[in-house]
């Protein structure tokens, strides 16, 4: 692309008035006229001290920054709302499409000619992408990095612990006092989670998908080598601006479909679902909830992380990272999808190794026969619902049981550890009005807790269904994002305590044992619950989020609408 024809010019190249007002007040930074001829880059930058796992950002946008001078780029860091996994309430996925649209309108009003996502947390990084494809200019994600394996009494722990400790309070075998020290002991840098949790998961996604410079992934947070990516990203940038390679190129149908193969060989988040299904429905790419069935079936977890196995990111990365996991997948993959860099996904991990099998195995000697990731169908989900068979107990795979329902989190809370609550190892624990309507925003709740006295007689597993989500460091026999969820009034909005459910993983369903006439009849007398709210965001979220099964996105924010200069009235 020839200097003259960079969108940034429809600022600084403007003469009279306009250009004066345009250079003049940037230039009270000390910015040389010379450089309003460069191509001027963004810096998206997540960095928030209310999102513990962007906290670093700020130093590795310096590194970003240095990358795009060393190119000849101008580079300018800009701020947008920062999504904090482990502090946001009600649920940072709530405010997901909110800061999409904050990443989309940062982009569209300012004189950018190409973006550097910077993105850690688990929203950041597909708000920021649903964002960037929205505007369709040249981007390049970079990760903040997992943090690095946690230690406590010789022992390494990760977030995955978490819920193993939330089941030892109830037993009674971990006290608030040992709580205390694992706190200590947990996070053990900056960075996000050290597990194959939502973050890591969302890291692969961005690089499966050719987002990323190879390696980016894994590459811890605090590792040097992390600072290094961030820079030949930041020179990256600049030769894409001049290329034009933008998003729409490199976000084909066969790049989404190397990601979910990629998801289920790696024993992603669940989560996984929803964003890429919002990031295809963004950039345009026709993609449906029954692709990820059909695209992850035969494909085996290769990859032993926690939640699913047994090590952490920090191990992914010595053994070869995801370059050598791509490189075990050759034969499945589409070879010829572009990244970001101009080359093919097969020329990035051609030349890739691994160094431990016991991290990164192979299709024919894989972790677990069982994929990452199921889609459901029946009439408790009409439109669909998933589960990680990676994560979950292979003797629940086929299980029938009666329903305890709970009509809200609230009702569960209430009730879960009643003495007297009528629940045995084969009841199946149904939560409803969790969906993206429901709480608002789809909470990860899904993995509930089991009661106290089964948990007291050794029970660690049961089956659990919900309209909502699991945090991707969770794990158990959870079917989860049921479609539609129950405040849209489909067949799980009227299961009942009582109804006999089976979940049949190996043929793809989940059915209630009712007939259609006993499910239209119950129908009929359903009431949804009243709004939560009739104000701000919440409320235009609530009228306008989609169901999970299209990845609840707001309706309309579908489709790239491009980076058209908005005209202004200078």
């Amino acid at each position: 692309m020839e200097k003259e024809n960079l969108r940034s010019r429809n600022w600084f190249g403007r003469t009279g008035k306009d250009g004066f007002i345009y250079r003049a007040w940037m230039k009270n930074n000390g910015i040389p006229d010379h450089d309003f001829k460069k191509p001027v880059i963004g810096i998206c930058n997540t960095w928030s001290e209310l999102t513990p796992c962007n906290v670093h950002l700020r130093d590795l946008a310096d590194h970003v920054k240095r990358g795009v001078l060393e190119a000849g780029g101008f580079p300018v860091e800009f701020p947008v709302m920062s999504l904090g996994e482990t502090l946001m309430k009600p649920t940072a996925m709530l405010f997901r499409n909110l800061a999409s649209m904050d990443v989309e309108e940062s982009i569209r009003g300012n004189p950018l000619d190409g973006v550097v996502l910077l993105c850690g947390c688990d929203k950041t990084t597909p708000s920021l992408v649903m964002g960037a494809c929205s505007v369709n200019l040249p981007a390049i994600v970079v990760s903040g990095g997992p943090m690095l394996t946690g230690r406590y009494k010789g022992a390494s722990i990760g977030t995955s612990d978490v819920w193993r400790l939330a089941a030892g309070l109830e037993e009674g075998t971990v006290n608030e006092a040992q709580l205390r020290e694992m706190e200590e002991a947990l996070c053990h840098s900056q960075g996000h989670c050290a597990v194959m949790g939502t973050a890591s998961t969302m890291a692969c996604m961005a690089e499966s998908l050719g987002l990323t410079l190879p390696g980016n992934a894994a590459i811890p947070a605090v590792d040097a080598r992390r600072k290094v990516l961030a820079r030949q990203s930041g020179s990256r940038i600049v030769e894409m601006v001049r290329e034009d390679l933008k998003p729409s190129d490199i976000l084909t149908r066969a790049a989404f479909e190397n990601a979910i193969i990629t998801n289920a060989a790696i024993g992603g988040s669940t989560n996984f679902v929803l964003h890429l299904l919002a990031i295809a429905g963004r950039i345009g790419v026709p993609l449906e909830l029954g692709d990820f069935d059909t695209l992850s079936r035969d494909i085996p977890m290769i990859v032993n992380l926690q939640p699913s196995g047994q090590f952490f990111m920090e191990d992914l990365y010595d053994a070869g990272g995801l370059p050598a996991v791509l490189k075990e997948l050759d034969t499945h993959l589409h070879k010829d999808a572009l990244t970001v860099n101009g080359k093919t996904i097969s020329e990035n991990y051609r030349d890739a190794q691994c160094y431990n099998t016991a991290i990164i195995t192979n299709t024919r000697q894989p972790v677990s026969a069982g994929t990452g990731l199921a889609v459901l169908t029946g009439n408790i989900c009409e439109q669909g619902a998933v589960i990680k068979p990676s994560a979950a107990s292979a003797h629940l795979m086929q299980h029938t049981g009666t329903a305890l329902v709970f009509e809200s989190i609230e009702d569960y809370k209430q009730r879960i550890q009643d003495d007297t609550l009528e629940v045995d190892e084969n009841s199946i624990l149904v939560l409803k009005n969790v969906g993206p309507k429901g709480y608002p925003g789809m909470p990860e709740v899904g993995n509930m807790t089991l009661p106290k006295k089964l948990l007291q007689k050794g029970i660690t597993d049961m089956v659990r269904i919900s309209d909502g989500r699991m945090s991707g460091t969770g794990f158990g026999t959870v079917v989860l994002h049921v479609a539609p969820e129950a405040a849209a009034g489909g067949n799980f909005s009227v299961l009942r305590t009582g109804d006999l459910i089976t979940l049949d993983v190996p043929n793809r369903t989940l059915q209630v044992h009712l007939s259609d006439a006993e499910l239209a009849e119950r129908k009929k007398q359903w009431q949804p619950l009243p709004p939560h709210t009739t104000r701000g965001y919440v409320h235009l979220y609530t009228q306008h989020v989609q169901q999970a099964h299209l990845g609840a996105d707001l309706d309309f924010l579908n489709g790239s609408s491009g980076a058209n200069v908005t005209k202004d009235s200078h």
